[in-house]
């Protein structure tokens, strides 16, 4: 999204008019409409001030970017550096999968505010999905709290272990030996 289009999107969204946002920020409203329409590109500062005046931040967030792991028969899993974050309106939503994931039950809609059915979407997406599959409908946070219990084939899950150790104060395999450990001296 370019710089014009979100500071247009911070304003409808904040139920701002231009002229409104531009009185809030000390600016013009022709000033305004030239940064919306493009034909002008406000500092960062002003930008700031105008999504500040809107009720946003400016915000800064890592680029996630994927690369190829080795799997089972051939096929590569595609493993982010590091877990997305979803806004939470996103990461609680209703949603329908598109058809390339959910084949099987088109048009289904999940809530993935329950966690049984975001568990199932998670399994899907990291078996199935794109990297703009992943950043659309998982949320790392989310992702580790359910890691445990997500059903996944060994080398999807090998593949993605060291992403979540990152983020994990203890290795999920030392962890994991750990509990084994204590289950079989008891």
């Amino acid at each position: 999204m370019n710089g014009a289009a979100l500071l247009e999107r911070v304003r409808r969204a904040a139920g701002l008019s231009q002229d409104e946002l531009a009185r809030r920020a000390h600016t013009s409203r022709p000033t305004l409409s030239a940064y919306e329409n493009g034909r002008k590109s406000p500092s960062l500062d002003t930008t700031q001030r105008l999504l500040t005046e809107a009720g946003y931040d400016l915000d800064a967030t890592p680029h996630i970017t994927f690369h190829p792991v080795p799997g089972a028969r051939g096929r590569d899993h595609l493993v982010p550096d590091r877990l997305p974050r979803l806004p939470l309106e996103q990461a609680m939503a209703t949603v329908e999968l598109p058809l390339a994931l959910n084949w099987s039950d088109p048009g289904r809609a999940f809530r993935l505010s329950d966690r049984s059915e975001r568990s199932r979407v998670y399994e899907i997406v990291l078996r199935e999905g794109t990297p703009d599959d992943v950043l659309t409908y998982i949320d790392g946070a989310l992702l580790i709290d359910l890691w445990s219990e997500l059903v996944l084939p060994r080398d999807l899950r090998t593949a993605w272990t060291p992403v979540i150790e990152q983020i994990l104060p203890t290795p999920i395999s030392t962890a994991h030996r750990s509990r084994n450990h204590q289950s079989s001296a008891c």
